[in-house]
């Protein structure tokens, strides 16, 4: 008998008497007790803020990924732990793959992503710098912080471990503390990963906190820097979200829940073709995977009304070797549905349905079960047929959360896409065509209606991830019905638990504040030449000027001869004249970094290992034979990548014997440590 239990404020509470019996899918027995603790929800949501939210907002974004991703090795090197106790579930070790698997995978994604795409430091910038003033001594920047409240999270049955990973990784991530609610019914999972976590010793104390069973007046108690991030049915996200105190403190509230999603076949495939092979292929395995229960998966299938019968046919035929059972055994392709009451309401549907629909598949109680209790939680996949979807109400507005899908015909790609949107808002809408217009026509017409849009044909097939895996680079969620949230989208998804915030001020304030400098901001003299200073010896702001030097006409004409760039403008002096860009023959634009580079470089070795990009590149004005270049090379930030070595970024700019600028860029380099 499992007994999971909460983790409040650094300790293990055990379930407390009367604690709700949780009956297995599969035997039909009880397998779990949960629930029913009394825990110091106060004392929770202090421990959260006072202790976890500083500790995490001390450490840098790079700090936390780096945590994040020892994490998820951590758990990856357990996870065996984690698929023993997955069957009890009613899943199979294919759909525990996408659970389990799938949450390290996305932990690691998201520690990846704040890696490459966060700063070093405290501060996310958020766009580019806004001049608001004249001279420039006045600007304006575009920031994001961490909140400093908790962030609860209220996740679904389906998905006990990825629902908490994808949901802790962005939270952790921006620098806020988490509250994890599972859902009762597999809590027992979602304990076992957590205790992991726990063990870890990874995270800071306060960081993460588990109730099992009801969050009691949690919801009463949060405020304006707290936020819900909440999985599950759309009855559900309305209660949640209609609580007054939520309302009042317009405490951040995402909702991911009911999803009526669709997919097109595209007129253009033929019956037998690569293409409408993916498409069986595709469908099938949405309506299997999980027994069905997945936010993602496909509800309704819209074809063209000349292949209905041969889209119902090659489904059937593959749906009829779907063998279901005990998902310990490895035979076995679908498993239980996860309790007794989810399949009371899914037969609920179907009946619902029934009234609007012919059912090609027979009883979805008359199933043949391997090695399986029939007190199982069990249903056959059920394909249904919808010969008037324009008339139908019900299959456009009820949600059979389990292995049912309806097949309806459509006339054209507009009225295709008409009754994709007609689901309300949802999380994914798929199309399976080989025609770019198509998709297009598609996209246009039906995009503000989803969260994602999912595009596979023949080109794709072999490496495209499927309708129903979101991902954690793209965004996860979808409007109307959907919940109109989002999760996931790298890091979007951060940005959700951060606050933006628009600072004012001198060029030399906003560095100051973002750790990153900026034209106009004060600049540093360095001891020494920056190229032989480490890493950690490099100041922000620290800026070399360089001794001019003048671009001859047999520079130009040399640089031309040896690179093959005789572009008139640079060779032909009527024909530049004529251009109304250029004053006569000019320099190239490329023969001026080259310049610069040989006026800023130190050619000794030293910590500088290597150029690795350059970014930005604009030119401003020409050079003419007989003018001069120098070059201000300023250090504007600096990221560390691994043990070894750094990123160093340098704000470029070369100027004119005038001093007038004429182009500008920021060069990457890699620099040691060490000298």
């Amino acid at each position: 008998m499992l007994r999971p239990e909460s983790y409040a404020m650094g300790r293990w509470v055990a379930p407390g008497s009367g604690a709700r019996a949780i009956i297995g899918p599969v035997t039909g027995t009880r397998i779990a007790e949960a629930g029913n603790t009394a825990l110091d929800i106060q004392g929770m949501l202090d421990w959260a803020r006072n202790s976890g939210g500083p500790a995490l907002r001390a450490m840098t974004f790079h700090d936390r990924a780096r945590m994040i991703k020892a994490l998820a090795q951590y758990l990856n090197e357990r996870k065996e732990e984690l698929y023993a106790l997955n069957p009890l579930t009613g899943a199979t070790r294919r759909d525990g793959a996408i659970d389990i698997d799938g949450g390290i995978g996305t932990m690691m994604v998201i520690a990846a992503k704040g890696r490459r795409e966060m700063p070093d430091g405290h501060v996310y910038v958020d766009g580019a710098v806004e001049a608001l003033s004249r001279k420039g001594s006045f600007v304006g920047q575009h920031i994001a912080v961490p909140l400093q409240g908790v962030a609860v999270h209220i996740n679904a049955f389906n998905f006990p471990v990825w629902g908490m990973l994808e949901k802790l990784a962005p939270t952790l991530l921006a620098g806020m503390p988490a509250i994890v609610k599972p859902a009762t019914q597999t809590c027992y999972l979602t304990e076992a990963c957590f205790r992991m976590i726990v063990e870890s010793g990874l995270l800071p104390d306060g960081a993460v906190q588990l109730v099992v069973g009801g969050v009691g007046d949690m919801l009463d108690r949060l405020g304006a820097q707290d936020v819900v991030s909440f999985t599950g049915s759309a009855d559900t996200a309305l209660k949640l979200r209609s609580n007054p105190n939520l309302m009042r403190n317009a405490t951040r509230f995402h909702a991911e829940q009911d999803s009526l999603n669709a997919t097109i076949l595209g007129p253009d495939v033929a019956v037998g073709s690569p293409a409408f092979d993916v498409f069986v292929k595709e469908a099938v395995n949405e309506m299997t995977a999980k027994a069905g229960q997945k936010c993602t998966a496909i509800r309704r299938m819209i074809l063209p009304e000349a292949v209905m019968p041969a889209v119902a046919d090659a489904l059937m035929t593959r749906l009829a070797d779907i063998r279901v059972g005990d998902p310990a055994l490895d035979d076995v392709r679908m498993g239980a549905l996860a309790s007794a009451d989810q399949k009371t309401d899914v037969l609920r549907v179907i009946a619902a349905l029934g009234s609007e629909t012919t059912c090609l598949t027979g009883d979805p109680e008359q199933v043949v079960l391997t090695g399986a209790s029939p007190e199982g939680a069990f249903l056959a996949p059920t394909l249904l047929r919808c010969d008037d979807p324009d008339a139908a109400q019900n299959v456009h507005a009820l949600e059979a959360f389990g292995p049912v899908a309806t097949l309806m015909p459509y006339r054209d790609l507009d009225h295709a896409a008409a009754l994709a949107n007609r689901g309300g808002g949802s999380l994914v809408a798929s199309l399976f065509t080989d025609d770019p217009d198509c998709a297009r026509r598609v996209t246009l017409a039906s995009a503000a209606w989803h969260g994602r849009i999912y595009i596979n044909g023949t080109v794709s097939a072999a490496e495209a991830t499927g309708h129903g895996a979101p991902l954690p680079h793209m965004v996860h969620g979808g409007p109307g019905r959907a919940g109109g949230g989002e999760e996931l989208g790298g890091v979007r998804g951060v940005l959700h638990y951060m606050q933006r915030t628009a600072v004012q001020g001198s060029p030399s304030v906003i560095s100051a504040i973002t750790g990153q400098w900026l034209p106009g901001a004060a600049e540093v003299a360095g001891p020494a030449h920056p190229f032989q200073r480490t890493f950690d010896e490099i100041a922000i702001g620290e800026t070399l000027h360089s001794a001019p030097r003048e671009v001859a006409l047999a520079d130009i004409e040399h640089f031309a001869e040896f690179t093959g760039d005789t572009f008139y403008a640079h060779m032909d002096e009527e024909a530049a004249r004529a251009n109304p860009f250029f004053p006569g023959r000019v320099a190239h634009g490329y023969l001026l970094l080259s310049f610069a580079a040989g006026l800023f470089v130190q050619p000794d070795p030293g910590p500088v290992l290597a150029n690795t990009g350059l970014n930005g590149l604009s030119f401003q004005k020409p050079v003419s034979p007989g003018d001069s270049i120098k070059v201000r090379l300023t250090c504007k930030r600096k990221t560390r990548r691994t043990d070894e070595y750094g990123e160093v970024a340098w704000h470029v700019t070369l100027t004119n014997q005038d001093d007038e600028q004429v182009a500008e860029y920021e060069l990457l380099t890699m620099v040691s440590f060490t000298r």
